[in-house]
């Protein structure tokens, strides 16, 4: 087969061509369209959030302190609760506030702790505990799954939004077909029976 044949038959919608509909030419431009919102949106949505996501966690790093604590009471060993896995376990800590004021809180420690050991908690912007800021490495690989789930979803809407509207224009074509198919039926001979 010549190589033109194949980019003729790809693109026979948009030839001139007696055989073809408006319906082919509508689905035509449907096609032209979910492609280019799943390359072009697809895209621009992944970029735009792993960006939007990596900024939120430079943010985080940039906001939140560490500082040391102390842990008020034992940690068990280990646990089956949540944040178990991570070697760290929920326990009472004292910490000097930037103010020089003494605060007391639940943080984050290692498991095994004892009371009076020295631990490291973090604080965010306005002195409060929070969780300690993901790292670079981290933060760029959460950024880019947020990226590619955008990406995925915008490319999913995209195929789904297509195949509702190719689906319509399928149910149309067959019911002009039946239409016509009325018409032309009694021409083609005799009926048995």
């Amino acid at each position: 087969m010549p190589r033109g044949t194949c980019a003729k038959k790809r693109l026979w919608r948009w030839c001139d061509n007696p055989l073809r509909r408006r319906d082919d030419v509508i689905e035509a431009w449907i096609i032209l369209a979910v492609w280019t919102v799943f390359t072009v949106g697809g895209a621009a949505a992944g970029l735009e959030t792993a960006q939007a996501t990596d900024d939120a966690f430079a943010r985080q790093r940039a906001e939140r302190q560490p500082v040391r604590a102390v842990v008020l009471h034992d940690v068990p060993p280990t646990a089956s609760g949540p944040g178990a896995g991570s070697g760290r376990l929920m326990g009472a800590v004292r910490w000097t506030a930037a103010d020089g004021s003494s605060r007391t809180g639940s943080a984050a420690v290692p498991a095994g702790s004892r009371a009076g050991e020295e631990t490291g908690i973090w604080l965010d912007g306005r002195g409060r505990l929070s969780p300690a800021p993901p790292t670079p490495t981290k933060a760029a690989i959460e950024s880019g799954v947020a990226g590619a789930a955008a990406a995925t979803a915008v490319g999913g809407l995209a195929f789904g939004a297509g195949t509702v509207a190719r689906r319509r224009l399928d149910r149309r074509r067959v019911d002009a077909w039946g239409r016509e198919w009325v018409l032309v039926e009694p021409r083609w001979g005799h009926r048995t029976g």
